[in-house]
């Protein structure tokens, strides 16, 4: 018998076209992604970790931006409960807006919004440079799930939406390559950056 999450979406078929991410995203089969910290103490563990659970750890403790901690506090109650709550209507509504699955959704988003570069500054005799560079795979996956969660969030906070209306929005907008996505607006900004300090 296939596991589908949540019971309802299939993993079959779903690949990985970026090939420095195949090894970082992890599409096995689970109908509840949530391992209980299973891997923790391993070497890069999070490579095992289904890549729906790593989305749901960011929503529980998805960190502030900013310093404005208000945004992101009423959700990062760290309940895993109300986390695939979120996530499972995050699914519905991205199924019913694009009629595709919406596993497949969320891998070719994750794929479209992940940097490639990123900007380091480095002090020289007293002066400090920025200077672009080339971003890790693993690392890749981590800021681009942060951008998204919390970019969600803010467009939730005092606009009378619900978290997961804002999430679900914001992965179909980077599926889209859309501008409207937090994540995709981040990322063009880093290249633009990494170009002029190269």
């Amino acid at each position: 018998m296939e596991a589908k999450l949540f019971n309802k979406w299939s993993f079959e078929g779903i690949k990985v076209d970026d090939p420095g991410l195949q090894k970082y995203i992890s599409l096995n089969p689970v109908i509840i992604p949530k391992t209980g910290a299973h891997y923790v103490g391993a070497r890069f563990h999070k490579s095992d970790i289904n890549i729906i659970e790593r989305f749901l750890n960011k929503i529980m403790v998805s960190g502030h931006k900013g310093k404005k901690h208000f945004i992101s506090s009423g959700k990062n109650t760290g309940k895993a409960a109300n986390a695939l709550e979120i996530m499972e209507k995050t699914m519905q509504i991205i199924e019913e807006r694009t009629k595709l699955n919406p596993i497949l959704v969320m891998v070719k988003a994750l794929e479209n919004a992940a940097p490639r570069e990123e900007i380091i500054t480095i002090e020289y005799g007293g002066a400090r440079y920025p200077k672009a560079v080339e971003c890790a795979p693993q690392r890749r996956i981590d800021i681009v799930i942060r951008y998204m969660v919390q970019g969600s969030f803010q467009k939730a906070f005092n606009k009378g939406k619900k978290a997961h209306e804002t999430l679900a929005a914001e992965i179909i907008n980077a599926y889209n390559l859309s501008n409207q996505s937090s994540a995709i607006a981040k990322k063009q900004e880093l290249e633009r950056q990494s170009d002029s300090s190269r």
